[in-house]
């Protein structure tokens, strides 16, 4: 503002008052503007105004023909013009000062006619020529300057915009989450928070969450140390993940909590954010499922027990048949036997003991009672073979009676009890056990025993497996077409420490689609079958470490069943027993 005093006073040099005034106008005329004004514009073309008339008139009065071109000064107008009205009007006016510069001074510095300057009037007139091209290029330096200034406004107010609106979507996501979302600083201050972990921190501590105070400091100096040592160990660069249980309103909640570390360039840690995710549901649900499971378990054995049950009673039904059989020849052939004319013969010769010579001798019934007698005897003799033949029969059945009591009471003890069993052996105690419906369903056996070490796992658990996949198979041939009804068992060592016991059967087969959903529960081809056998025999598997696949190329092809479990504390090895086909 001082420039355009010294340049309208310069103008109105033999009238100073008159030279005051009109700058005194100028510049209060500005101000005026620049106060009231929403932009730059209006009170920038006063501004420029007042320092034109100063400039024009400096040039015009000075009598100097150099002054007005090389005044560094003026360099500042264009400048000036492109910084208050921008590139455009800045334009027009540097245009109108080169003009003015260039065109009018000169022919006015020739109308004054001064002699000295008469005769360099070209050279005095490309030096304003010269001035007139610097204003336009100060003026083209300040509207790039200013282009690329209003370029780079619209780009940081663009980036601008995309940041709160990135912001925006980020906060709307964050508040639609159930999950508690914290951002805390090195210093474990918090810097953000979404309305999930604000009530919650209120539910737990009855207290605001601030922002700018430590996450816990409302809670316990144990809780503070705790969550100071996990901030430590995530700000050195590791996240971690760990399960809190809380206690809200009487209610039990367990949050998932994961800590990610906040990097800067450099890598450098310097914050942390936290996620809390309520699992409270997915705990409780575990928690039933292992009840089920544990159920499902004992289950699974009572159903293993009732299996052994039935084939008990198949077995003892089909003893019986015979021993009632032999008591019935027994009694038949004592009710019709020959000791009760014996006893006649016998009272007969008690009768005639006084006389008893003559008797035999002389009477005819004495004659022919030495033969009779011979006779009974004989017949006796055959009678007491006969009986003690039935009486053996009937004592091997009840024998066989009390062998299958006495083994159905072995695995009738209480499940869970490891001990060291030889596999072979139980796979033929399980077969004898279905041996009456195998026999009745005219299914052949084929054994295929390896040397195998015993085993050291739980008796009953294995025999379930196996009379379930014997079960089965049995269904699966009566099922089936085939005339030659054939279930193949075998046991052998694999390599890494496993053994294999595969149940073979050339029944009806298995679909394709149905080899995946084989083992899951409430699952099963059969009409009247309940879907759990399988299910619980994977289960059963699995507790032991082991695991139960099938195989079978498709219906009518038959299937394999394959029981795979580990080779862990064997003790003496089994004697290999050669393959036998019934």
């Amino acid at each position: 503002m001082p420039v355009a005093v010294v340049m309208v006073a310069a103008l109105f040099t033999p009238f100073p008052i008159a030279a005051g005034l009109v700058a005194g106008a100028g510049y209060f005329a500005t101000l005026w503007s620049a106060r009231r004004a929403t932009t730059s514009v209006t009170p920038g073309i006063i501004l420029l105004t007042t320092l034109s008339i100063g400039f024009i008139g400096t040039v015009f009065a000075n009598k100097s023909t150099i002054d007005g071109g090389l005044h560094a000064a003026n360099m500042l107008l264009p400048a000036f013009a492109v910084y208050l009205l921008g590139p455009r009007r800045g334009f027009v006016y540097t245009l109108l000062l080169a003009v003015l510069l260039t065109g009018l001074h000169p022919v006015y510095r020739l109308h004054l006619g001064i002699p000295s300057e008469a005769f360099s009037l070209s050279k005095y007139w490309g030096r304003h020529v010269f001035a007139g091209i610097a204003f336009l290029a100060a003026w083209a330096l300040g509207s790039l300057h200013s282009t690329a200034r209003e370029a780079a406004q619209l780009s940081l107010e663009k980036a601008l915009g995309e940041l709160r609106g990135s912001q925006g979507k980020l906060s709307s996501i964050i508040e639609s989450t159930d999950d508690l979302v914290v951002s805390m600083d090195g210093e474990g201050r918090v810097l953000a928070t979404n309305s999930a972990s604000r009530h919650f921190h209120q539910r737990l501590f009855g207290k605001e969450l601030e922002l700018g105070q430590p996450f816990f400091r409302h809670g316990t100096p144990e809780l503070n140390d705790l969550w100071k040592s996990r901030l430590a160990q995530v700000l050195q660069g590791q996240r971690l993940r760990v399960e809190e249980t809380y206690q809200l309103g009487g209610s039990r909640v367990v949050l998932d909590v994961s800590l990610h570390p906040i990097f800067v360039e450099g890598g450098q840690a310097v914050g942390v954010t936290l996620f809390g995710h309520d699992i409270t549901l997915r705990k409780e649900a575990e928690t039933r499922l292992g009840e089920m499971h544990r159920t499902l378990v004992d289950v699974s054995r009572q159903a293993g027990m009732a299996e052994v049950a039935t084939g008990v009673l198949h077995n003892v039904g089909n003893t019986l048949n015979s021993v009632n059989i032999s008591t019935g020849l027994v009694t038949d052939r004592l009710r019709h036997s020959r000791v009760t004319r014996l006893a006649m013969a016998a009272n007969l010769l008690r009768e005639h003991t006084p006389d008893l010579a003559s008797f035999l001798t002389t009477d005819p019934q004495g004659q022919q009672l030495p033969a009779y007698l011979v006779a009974v005897s004989d017949q006796l003799a055959e009678e007491r073979e006969a009986l003690l033949t039935e009486m053996q029969s009937l004592g091997q059945n009840v024998e066989h009676i009390k062998s299958i009591v006495s083994m159905q009471q072995k695995h009738a003890r209480l499940a869970g009890a490891v001990e060291q069993v030889d596999v072979p052996q139980l796979i033929d105690e399980a077969l004898r056990l279905h041996a009456v419906s195998f026999e009745r369903q005219n299914i052949r056996l084929v054994r295929d025993y390896t040397e195998v070490p015993p085993l050291f796992v739980d008796r009953h658990k294995l025999l379930q497996i196996l009379l379930n996949l014997l079960s089965n198979a049995r269904h699966a041939l009566m099922d089936s077409s085939q005339e030659d009804k054939r279930l193949s068992i075998g046991v052998r060592s694999a390599a890494g420490g496993r053994l294999l016991l595969a149940v073979s059967d050339n029944g009806v087969g298995i679909a394709p689609e149905n080899l995946t959903r084989l083992f899951s529960q409430g699952f099963t081809t059969k009409k009247k079958g309940h879907g759990f056998g399988l299910h619980s025999s994977a289960l059963t598997a699995a507790e032991m470490k082991g695991r139960l696949t099938c195989t079978s190329s498709g219906p009518g092809q038959g299937a394999t069943f394959t029981l795979e479990l580990p080779l862990e504390g064997v003790a003496a090895p089994c004697l290999p027993a050669e393959p036998r086909t019934f």
